[in-house]
């Protein structure tokens, strides 16, 4: 299959690059820039599961292409408008969009610019980050990319995606229940971002606190609660489930809207946050714990674009 990898990023760069050293047709869609810096330095991975150094194919939006097979999105929300522009030229009526961002909200939009079918329901578990040189350094034990139909479909196209997955040094695993996948990492996402950027800290000492233990639980519990009223196919008790899960990583754990948020860059506020805040309002309910994260996250942005 031919692969449209788009940008060559902490995440998109690492599961390209995984596909690449396996030996798959992948080409990375970059600006001009990040262009002349690769074919300099090439694409070069630090991973607890090996080291890189590879040669991609690169275009940028510019150049003329046959349309792909897949194309796997990895922007952060707010540089979804212009991903969408610019992988028009290379997409066609076979063409699957694969997305890894975090949350919902930007399947709305992907349907609206490649139609229903188009598109297929993705995420991803991994600790990445781009260091100052390019080089993408991957330091967790986890590299899942999980995909499937967005209908639990075994469709023959699923299949071929799967071949071209399969025997790759990450865990890519294909979901039958994608949506549900989808909808659970946006819970944990949300939560773990939000606690963790609020308090400034990683995971660890938060969750010591019998005061930070209860918070936790109760923006996960706030969460869960909006989801089931929006009728989100999510487990009844996701809630705990993520509390276990967050009580078990390690207590230096960061969220990478943490680490945007010490290096003052943007963040995804707006499309995690945001957006179940913005459900909550419709419905009318009380979401004290998430209304005062979304009020530091939108403080903090507010504040960004003041010194920029």
């Amino acid at each position: 299959m031919k692969i449209l990898i788009v940008g060559a990023g902490a995440i998109g760069g690492y599961f390209g690059g995984r596909l690449l050293e396996k030996g798959e047709d992948v080409t990375f869609l970059v600006r001009e820039g990040r262009k002349e810096k690769l074919q300099q330095t090439g694409l070069n991975i630090q991973s607890k599961h090996g080291d890189l150094q590879l040669s991609p194919k690169l275009i940028t939006k510019k150049e003329q292409s046959a349309p792909f097979d897949v194309v796997l999105l990895s922007t952060k929300s707010y540089q979804l408008k212009n991903a969408i522009e610019d992988v028009k030229a290379f997409v066609d009526s076979n063409t699957m969009i694969l997305p890894l961002l975090n949350g919902i909200a930007h399947l709305t939009p992907l349907v609206e610019a490649f139609g229903e079918e188009r598109v297929i329901g993705g995420l991803c578990f991994v600790e990445t980050t781009l260091a100052e040189d390019g080089t993408i350094v991957q330091t967790s034990p986890t590299h899942q990319l999980i995909y499937g139909e967005r209908t639990g479909d075994d469709t023959q196209r699923i299949q071929r995606l799967e071949q071209a997955f399969s025997g790759t040094k990450a865990d890519f695993i294909r979901s039958d229940n994608i949506e549900q996948e989808m909808w659970h990492k946006y819970l944990f996402i949300t939560a773990m971002s939000g606690i963790t950027s609020m308090m400034e800290s990683p995971i660890g000492p938060i969750r010591e606190l019998e005061s930070g233990q209860r918070t936790i639980q109760t923006l996960l519990e706030e969460l869960a609660a909006i989801m089931g009223k929006m009728e989100a196919p999510i487990q009844r008790e996701i809630a705990d489930m993520q509390l276990k899960r967050i009580n078990s990583m390690s207590a230096e754990m960061k969220s990478s809207m943490q680490r945007d948020i010490e290096k003052m860059q943007a963040t995804e506020a707006e499309h995690l946050q945001g957006y179940l805040l913005a459900r909550a309002k419709e419905l009318e309910m009380q979401v004290p714990v998430l209304e005062i994260i979304y009020t530091k996250l939108k403080l903090y942005e507010q504040k960004l674009t003041k010194d920029a």
